[in-house]
């Protein structure tokens, strides 16, 4: 047992098949010591990484995935307390704040399947790397949204410890949190939970990221992300929200007919980088912005919909480029009206050639507007 903060508490165990399980506890709670009583047998085996010879990319070839947990009843969830359900949970706990164990079904896993490489043009080595669920609440029916402000920090406080744990790792070289929200997004459970994968290479969006930011710091001598900052709260059509370390913007070349980019005032390379109070606001500013996306469309029956989204931490990689990375979350939506999806076809998913039909200033605009009702944090309006 350990403290990840003066008010955090985190507690190392092992399930049934070897895999770690991480309790992050901002409540006074008894000591963690149930023991997982399942059955599971040998701990699956992460699968190959391919190399793409036509673009470099690496995929992963997992097929043991197939046969994961698909969107089970309430009553059978695997990420609600042991004890609440007609069958025992990956959490053996009666209850939990917040909590990180490894994926029982891993794209990448440090136990991956050791066939010999092979190398030339049909290249493939062993998956190394790590899949860890991360388990917001304990309450099936809540969203990151309902979380309080002191439960929303205590996930910030996860992601930064597990950032800087996995980071460490042999063979990792990028570490990426994330959560899947929403049946339209693909997600198999609809219990609130993220993912954090530790890649064993740099993923191709972050090398393009890199990229970029090295030809713009080569050419002027300066932080690209910063510089985006500066522009865009310059310019101050497509802000949505402002606060002392913190600001929230729709991107000027927006991809997603909802798109939205949380960034730190200050240069830093990830959220291992964050210092106390900018963790603190950290969790209010989130909360605020994925309120306002679940006001964006017009409520029926008096309820707004919740919006499916994607939400993504860029951080620098592990070994390389980290002068001039900057961190930064990108939160997006495939929903382009209530019921209307937008579908990568042809140009996106072939070339990579994006038409977005919603114009950014116009998210922004609408963002903005459902911030001035309801239930939003302590940061101030942006004032534009």
């Amino acid at each position: 047992m350990t403290q990840a903060t003066p008010t955090i508490r985190r507690t190392r165990r092992l399930l049934a098949d070897g895999r770690e399980i991480l309790y992050y506890d901002d409540r006074a709670s008894a000591p963690r010591t149930a023991e997982d009583s399942r059955d599971l047998g040998e701990r699956a085996l992460a699968g190959q990484l391919r190399r793409d010879p036509l673009t470099g990319d690496w995929v992963a070839i997992a097929g043991h995935r197939l046969n994961r947990t698909f969107l089970p009843p309430k009553n059978e969830c695997p990420l609600c307390p042991t004890g609440r359900g007609t069958v025992p949970s990956e959490i053996p706990e009666a209850d939990y704040d917040v909590v990180v164990f490894e994926n029982r079904f891993p794209s990448f896993s440090a136990h991956a399947e050791e066939g010999a490489a092979a190398h030339g043009l049909l290249e493939h080595v062993p998956a190394h790397g790590r899949c860890e669920v991360v388990c917001f609440t304990s309450d099936h029916d809540a969203s990151f949204a309902s979380l309080t402000p002191s439960r929303a920090r205590t996930v910030v406080e996860a992601w930064a410890d597990r950032t800087a744990e996995l980071s460490r790792q042999a063979r990792v070289e990028h570490v990426f949190p994330f959560e899947n929200r929403g049946q339209e997004i693909g997600v198999t459970l609809h219990h609130p939970h993220g993912q954090i994968y530790a890649y064993p290479f740099v993923p191709a969006r972050t090398q393009s990221l890199l990229a970029e930011a090295r030809r713009h710091h080569d050419r002027t001598g300066r932080v690209l992300g910063a510089d985006v900052l500066a522009a865009e709260r310059a310019d101050g059509s497509r802000m949505v929200l402002e606060g002392e370390h913190w600001s929230a913007y729709v991107p000027y070349a927006a991809r997603w007919p909802v798109e939205v980019h949380l960034a730190p005032h200050r240069d830093v390379p990830d959220l291992v980088a964050l210092t106390g109070e900018e963790r603190d606001e950290l969790a209010e500013v989130y909360l605020d912005l994925l309120r306002r996306l679940d006001r964006y469309y017009p409520a029926r029956d008096g309820q707004s919909p919740r919006l499916p989204y994607i939400a993504g931490w860029h951080q620098a990689p592990v070994h390389v480029g980290r002068d001039i990375s900057r961190l930064h979350l990108q939160v997006m939506s495939v929903l382009r009206s209530p019921g209307k999806l937008k579908y990568l076809a042809g140009s996106e998913s072939g070339v990579g050639g994006w038409v977005n039909d919603v114009p950014p200033e116009r998210i922004a605009a609408r963002l903005r507007e459902v911030g001035k009702t309801g239930d939003v944090g302590e940061p101030r309006e942006a004032g534009r």
